[in-house]
């Protein structure tokens, strides 16, 4: 053990690059809000004031109907007397293909999530570790060191872990901004994809979010269709993550790429470059089960995903409870729809706690987490040094973990992500009360100041006037001297004759 120690501060000349590289991003303020929460979490009774854990999009507001179907399912896990008889069977299982029925519910569920409108082949349904080890895959899939992603920003801060920390992909944000609230267009992709060229880099493909992370935001289908005809006529690949596909609230419905794949002629859509990856984590909310999901239109790529997840497999045991879980349609059904309501719900009365606080959002209908607008907070609005001290502020005054927006590449200062679906109501409401306390006292402050200079701007004003009285006495009373002593001639000091 000593010697392990002793090692960890000698030079990275004996350990690999990936050992000594700093591009784990781990090093941003995202990850280091949630640093600042794990040294004093905040617990209702036993740590009332404590950091509350808003940096983490996490969907905890429906495990009392999972938790309801484990106890009236025993024979789903291999842990109970009910399913104990296979054990042996699924203690043995580890084909990397997975088991089938797992990956006829996953297909089944992931129809059922897009609202029954397209169909997917548990065939090319390829497990992962999670959506990070599935977008990590598709990317060892898809391109070598050094080529490139576009990928619009803002984007999931830890996109630049999963998809270039071991690959080597670099990404090539797309700008998008408030002026359009954060609109992706294909006019963007393409001058980024123009920008990156002219740069001698080998653009491989696009990559985002839908429904987007950090927006809550949903690409319509018609942007979505121009998107899939610019990758087919540069020919470059298109890896959309849709883990969120099921937590819509609000608006229209999501629209999957696989949609598109379906609705589009074959002369505009080369189904060889699309690819998703999905994950059930977020609509879920089963984070810690690990499921990850690479789906391809393209065999190759089927092929090669499935040979590397070897590297990231599901447990035997998860895949059985999830198979007979997401088999149930009843309950699969009743799931989505509950989902979707107290999703809705969660926002509605978050947004209106920060309407009432004086804080607006982007307009999102889906996703975990809001898009606070807290530009007119900072020292300085062009200045990102600014957000990070308003930043440190919450954190540390407030005692709340979000994250800014430098951390999701936004080009805007003054943008936060705030999660709301990873804790119970009475926590929620403490944030609340602590983000309108903060506003109230910062609104104060703002006031006590206002009122200052209003008193200094009167002094001023009182102080000019009382010198203009002064001074148009001294005038007169010089004119009238200069006067006596040469009539009809004004005197050149007079301010009379200077105006």
């Amino acid at each position: 053990m000593g010697s392990l120690i002793k090692s960890s501060g000698v030079s990275g000349a004996i350990l690999s690059r990936i050992a000594t590289n700093d591009q784990h991003g781990e090093n941003s303020e995202y990850f280091d809000g949630w640093k600042a929460y794990d040294k004093d979490p905040f617990h209702l009774s036993r740590n009332p004031h404590g950091i509350i854990q808003m940096g983490l999009a996490e969907n905890q507001l429906c495990l009392d109907l999972i938790k309801d179907w484990i106890k009236e399912n025993p024979r789903a896990s291999v842990c109970t007397p009910e399913g104990v008889h296979q054990f042996s069977d699924i203690a043995n299982f580890q084909d990397y293909h997975g088991l089938k029925e797992f990956r006829q519910a996953i297909a089944h569920f992931m129809g059922k999530a897009r609202g029954g409108r397209v169909t997917f082949d548990p065939e090319r349904i390829v497990m992962s570790g999670g959506a990070t080890g599935a977008n990590e895959t598709i990317m060892f899939c898809l391109a070598d060191p050094g080529d490139v992603f576009l990928v619009p920003s803002p984007y999931y801060a830890a996109f630049d872990r999963d998809l270039r920390w071991r690959t080597g992909v670099e990404i090539v944000p797309v700008h998008c901004s408030s002026s359009n609230n954060f609109k992706l267009t294909v006019e963007a992709v393409e001058w980024a994809y123009e920008k990156a060229v002219e740069s001698n880099k080998k653009v491989k493909g696009l990559l985002f979010t839908n429904p987007s992370n950090p927006l809550g935001t949903v690409l319509d289908k018609y942007t979505l269709k121009d998107l899939v005809r610019f990758v087919t006529r540069k020919n470059i690949h298109l890896v959309i993550d849709e883990i969120y596909a099921a937590t819509v609230f609000a608006g229209e419905n999501f629209v999957s790429v696989a949609e598109v794949v379906k609705d589009l002629d074959g002369s505009e859509v080369n189904a060889d470059l699309i690819h998703i990856v999905y994950s059930l984590s977020k609509d879920m909310g089963l984070p810690g089960f690990r499921v990850g999901i690479v789906y391809s239109y393209n065999d190759l790529v089927v092929s090669c995903a499935r040979k590397m997840s070897s590297f990231g497999l599901v447990s035997s045991q998860t895949q059985l409870m999830l198979a007979s879980m997401l088999s149930d349609d009843r309950f699969v059904d009743n799931f989505l729809m509950e989902s979707s309501r107290r999703l809705g719900i969660r926002h509605d009365i978050f947004t209106l706690g920060l309407k009432k606080a004086g804080i607006t959002c982007l307009i999102s209908t889906a996703g975990l987490f809001v898009w606070m607008d807290l530009r007119h907070l900072l020292r300085d609005r062009s200045s990102f040094e600014s957000e990070i001290e308003l930043w440190h502020i919450i954190i540390d005054k407030v005692k709340l973990n979000v994250s800014p927006g430098s951390s999701f590449q936004c080009t805007e200062p003054g943008w936060f992500r705030v999660c709301f679906a990873n804790m119970d109501d009475d926590t929620l409401h403490v944030a609340l009360q602590r983000i309108q306390d903060f506003m109230s006292k910062n609104s104060n402050k703002a006031a006590e100041k206002a009122s200052d200079n209003d008193q200094i701007i009167q002094n001023n004003n009182a102080k000019k006037q009382k010198w203009k009285q002064s001074n148009l006495r001294l005038s007169f009373r010089r004119l009238y001297e200069d006067g006596l002593s040469s009539p009809g001639i004004m005197s050149p000091r007079s301010p009379l004759l200077r105006t």
